[in-house]
C-alpha cells in the first residue's frame, strides 16, 4: 500500500473530508517523525537474520522490493479494512479516497515475503519512504502462521486514534467514494478491487471487501441501466493470472 505524503497531522474535522479553508496548505508536516521509528524496527529486528514482511493489500500485488522467499500467512488479533483515508494518492484533499489499514481485531490472511538479511536495511529504507513518509501507521513485528512454520514479519498497522482512520462508514459512503474518488494512481475502485482480485488469486478469501466490491458492482450496473456508460469492473487480469513462483524473486 503506498500512503506516501498521505495527511496524518490535519485536524479532526479535515480527516474527516472537510478540506479547510481555501488555500490551506494540503501537505502538512508529519504528526510523527518516521525516522525513530524506523531506527527502533532496525534495532528489533538486529540485521542478523533475514527480514520477513507481511503484505495484506497491494503490497501483495506491487512488493516493489526483491524477495527471497513468499508465503501465505494468516495473523491474528488483526484484519484488513478499506477504512484510512487517502488524500493524493487515492484522493484528493477535497475528495479523499480510501486504501487499506491493518486494525486490531479479527483475524487477517495475507502474504509474508522473506528479504535476506543482506538486503535487510535497504528494503526497510525504502518501505519507509513508500509507506512511512508521514509516520502514519504503527510498525508491529506479528506472529504469522504460514505452511512453512511461524515466523516473526513486519507489519504497518493502523491506530483507531490516527486521523487517517475513518470510523464506520455506510454503503452510501463507500458507493460515493468508489464513483468519484481519483489520485494520483488511480480511483479508490481500482484499487479495492486489484486487491480482491489478487486476494482471489491466491485463494484468500476476505467477505468484507467482496461484498464493498459487489457494492460497486450494483451501482456500475444501476449507472448502466440509467444509460450511462460503465466502466468496467474488471480490469486486464493477465498478469494477474501468471503462476506464483513462491520461490523466485519478481
Amino acid at each position: 500500500m503506498i500512503h506516501d505524503r498521505e495527511i496524518v497531522g490535519a485536524p479532526a474535522d479535515a480527516a474527516c473530508g472537510d478540506p479547510g479553508p481555501i488555500g490551506l496548505d494540503p501537505l502538512p508536516r508529519p504528526l510523527r517523525d518516521p525516522q525513530p521509528m524506523l531506527e527502533r524496527t532496525i534495532t528489533d529486528w538486529g540485521g542478523h537474520d533475514d527480514l520477513w514482511l507481511f503484505g495484506y493489500g497491494s503490497l501483495i500485488w506491487r512488493p516493489d522490493f526483491d524477495f527471497a522467499e513468499r508465503r501465505a500467512a494468516k495473523v491474528h488479533g488483526w484484519h484488513r479494512a478499506l477504512k484510512m483515508w487517502s488524500r493524493v494518492n487515492r484522493g484528493t484533499v477535497q475528495n479523499p479516497g480510501l486504501v487499506f489499514g491493518l486494525l486490531s481485531g479479527g483475524s487477517c490472511q495475507g502474504m509474508v515475503f522473506r528479504v535476506p538479511a543482506a538486503d535487510g536495511l535497504e528494503t526497510l529504507g525504502r518501505l519507509w519512504l513508500r509507506e512511512m513518509p508521514t509516520g502514519v501507521y504503527d510498525p508491529r513485528w506479528l506472529d504469522c502462521v504460514t505452511p512453512g512454520g511461524r515466523v516473526r514479519a513486519l507489519a504497518f498497522t493502523l491506530s483507531r486514534r490516527s486521523p487517517n482512520f475513518t470510523g464506520e462508514l455506510s454503503d452510501a459512503r463507500y458507493r460515493q467514494i468508489f464513483q468519484t474518488a481519483t489520485g494520483r494512481y488511480g480511483t479508490s475502485l481500482d484499487y479495492a478491487r486489484q486487491t480482491w482480485l489478487e486476494l482471489q488469486r491466491h485463494a484468500i478469501h476476505d467477505r468484507a471487501l467482496a461484498r464493498l466490491v459487489q457494492l460497486a458492482e450494483s451501482e456500475l450496473s444501476a449507472s448502466a441501466d440509467c444509460g450511462a456508460p460503465p466502466r468496467p469492473l474488471y480490469p486486464d487480469t493477465a498478469a494477474s493470472a501468471a503462476p506464483d513462483h513462491s520461490q523466485e524473486k519478481p
